[in-house]
């Protein structure tokens, strides 16, 4: 097991920011730097024992800096949107950034991906290396009520897990809901279509056209949307091209977020690439790249265009603030939110 830290690069302002690379025995290694805790490069052996690069990103801090759709870095203080971004609270409404109108997406115009977080790495642990990263969002930023301390640790094991655990606690009540937004192509480059998904997931939140629920939960059944059993990402995208240019969909976990239990599994042919995704949370966000355009280049000079890559973005639905049915983001003084989620990987 291995554990190293180097400089990644500089922010504008000057702020220095590490990365940290994390390889087990098995030939796994995942590379995620201070800036949005984002995790830049996860390298997988395929079925002839052969690593590559499973996930969307780049390998210098500046092209990061720049922007980009969210490449493996952690969103919030709320991942996924807000309703016109507003809502209330204990009899309070509270307005937040429109930046993706009518709506507000993954906490707003700087949100936790363009933070850079404080790091340590954590030492003691036999068979598994890991770092933290925490952040302290003040209250008010981003309009969110709240100093909110968040931490989010990154452990990668010899069986070739990469885990990652979050906490976060308050000092007044708000609203809090995480994920990682990796992008993951288990074939390391071009299209993702063919990868065959399998969600343990029964129904879904119907959803307007600009993807806030309606607060209906429905069945999969009978439509593109149908994943309990294998089949082909492509096999009926086709179907929601005109929706959002492709899956863009948050899918109610079987589980509901009671314990850690899988909620997916993807196998890619080509490389015999296996992955699955366990978690605490009730739902998962599954989105296909389908604004990616080709204007941007990554790890290894992979050209990422449209359907380049799936996110299974494991969380709390969206717009939950705003539907009392759903369950509940709000974190109050006292409390502690915890979330889990885990990629499991295999080669066959």
């Amino acid at each position: 097991m291995k554990l190293e830290q180097r400089l990644f690069g500089t922010t504008p302002d000057g702020t220095a920011v590490k990365i940290y690379t994390l390889a087990n025995r098995q030939g796994m290694v995942a590379k995620i730097t201070e800036y949005g805790a984002i995790l830049t490069e996860l390298w997988v052996p395929d079925r002839n024992g052969k690593p590559g690069d499973v996930v969307l990103g780049f390998d210098n801090l500046e092209r990061y800096v720049k922007g980009h759709p969210f490449f493996g870095a952690i969103a919030g203080r709320v991942a996924n949107r807000i309703a016109k971004g507003k809502f209330t609270l204990d009899g309070r409404e509270y307005t937040l950034a429109v930046n993706n109108a009518p709506n507000h997406l993954h906490g707003g115009l700087k949100g936790f991906d363009k933070k850079v977080w404080h790091s340590r790495p954590l030492h003691g642990m036999e068979n598994e290396v890991a770092v933290e990263f925490s952040y302290t969002s003040p209250d008010g930023e981003e309009g969110y009520p709240g100093t909110l301390n968040v931490k989010v640790v990154y452990t990668l094991t010899d069986d070739n897990e990469l885990r990652i655990d979050y906490t976060a606690t308050t000092d007044k009540p708000t609203i809090v809901n995480l994920t990682n937004h990796s992008y993951f192509n288990l074939a390391e480059s071009g299209s993702i279509l063919e990868h065959r998904l399998l969600l343990n997931a029964e129904r879904y939140t119907a959803a307007d056209e600009t993807l806030i629920p309606t607060g209906e939960i429905l069945s999969v059944k009978g439509t593109g949307l149908d994943f309990t059993e294998p089949r082909r990402i492509g096999e009926r995208i086709a179907d929601y091209l005109s929706f959002a240019k492709g899956y863009d969909h948050n899918f109610v976990l079987d589980s509901g977020g009671k314990s850690l239990a899988r909620c997916a599994r993807v196998q890619d042919p080509s490389s015999g690439r296996v992955m699955e995704v366990w978690t605490t949370e009730p739902g998962v966000q599954l989105y296909c790249g389908n604004h990616l355009d080709g204007s941007l280049t990554g790890v290894g000079g992979v050209v990422y265009k449209q359907h380049t890559g799936f996110c299974l973005e494991t969380q709390h639905y969206p717009d939950s603030i705003n539907h009392p049915s759903f369950p509940s983001v709000v974190l109050r003084p006292g409390q502690t939110f915890r979330s889990t989620t885990a990629y499991k990987f295999a080669a066959m």
